[in-house]
């Protein structure tokens, strides 16, 4: 039986490791959105944080927790670009020495930024599930610390602090839409959201070809898939087994969301909210768009918006419908 990896005590603390060294991320309403859903709809914008995502919040949690020895061995990770370049700039500011396995395809504006921040990047994967072949090679080689994108219990802890901050904020929220990738972020919010707000309800998001945590929920383990989404911040190539246990104790539901949902929704946050989010971004908006998150009129809806990093020739080609 799986059993949940992470409590409210350890998202609380999660917040005391990292400390004053992220940014606090605004909840915005929008009326627009509301008007079109029928429910009361903020929008919690993560691609304000620093990097540009929601990815710090864990990395710092496990950062904080790593041994003398661990720190000066440095760390590695994988990552398709936004944990990458959360975990480059979190080792950079505590002087610790970070390899990140990536793969050829990945974003090439993420490759820059994980660079840009200090770290070694490996391209000698294929794809996403040849490169955490790779990634195994690499710890072995070098003993490395690694640091896990999702599947974790210090970073879903670590994300697990967007739940706090959205409770604090919103502290009347009946319903919280989260996009899901391997499953840290639902699994980190879910369990603060529902510690918080036991009556709450927490829906997750995935695209319909990047289905690692819908597929794991239906075979009752994580299981591999072919993810291939726009939407590459949320393409897992598995959900994370503690990220499982996690979503089938605190998430109601998981729906899929089209490309095109995932693209119209792209477009009204840039157009309408005015937030230049990334296509993983703006899933969870998507799922409200596309009238699939059910709720009673005129409930109280959060939607987090989890990034911003986006290649401009992707954002570009998205705007002008292409």
């Amino acid at each position: 039986m799986l059993t949940t990896a992470v409590t409210l005590d350890d998202v609380m603390r999660a917040r005391e490791a990292i400390g004053g060294r992220l940014h606090r991320t605004p909840v915005f309403s929008s009326a627009t959105l509301s008007e079109r859903t029928g429910a009361d709809v903020a929008l919690k914008a993560e691609l304000f944080q620093r990097t540009g995502s929601f990815k710090p919040r864990g990395v710092l949690t496990n950062l904080a927790a790593l041994s003398d020895d661990e720190r000066r061995a440095g760390v590695v990770g994988i990552s398709a670009g936004n944990h990458a370049a959360a975990l480059a700039y979190g080792a950079g500011q505590a002087g610790i020495d970070c390899l990140v396995v990536m793969w050829q395809g990945a974003s090439q504006a993420k490759i820059a930024a994980t660079r840009g921040y200090g770290a070694e990047v490996d391209l000698a994967a294929a794809g996403p599930a040849d490169a955490f072949d790779r990634l195994h090679e690499v710890i072995a080689e070098t003993g490395r610390t690694l640091v896990h994108p999702f599947d974790g219990p210090r970073t879903m802890a670590g994300q697990g602090t967007v739940g706090l901050e959205l409770v604090e904020d919103v502290p009347d929220v009946a319903i919280v839409v989260v996009p899901i990738g391997g499953g840290g972020l639902i699994g980190g919010v879910s369990t603060a959201v529902r510690g918080l707000r036991p009556d709450a309800r927490v829906i997750g998001v995935e695209p319909e070809i990047s289905t690692a945590m819908h597929a794991a929920v239906a075979a009752g383990e994580p299981v591999p898939v072919e993810p291939r989404s726009v939407a590459d911040g949320l393409n897992a190539p598995f959900a994370g087994t503690s990220c499982l246990a996690a979503v089938r104790e605190h998430v109601e539901e998981v729906v899929l969301v089209t490309e095109n949902e995932i693209r119209d929704a792209f477009r009204f946050l840039y157009q309408r909210a005015k937030l230049a989010c990334e296509p993983a971004g703006a899933a969870a908006t998507a799922a409200l768009l596309a009238g699939k998150v059910p709720f009673d009129p005129g409930e109280r809806v959060v939607a987090i918006v989890s990034g911003g990093n986006v290649e401009a020739r992707i954002a570009s080609d998205i705007l002008a419908g292409r």
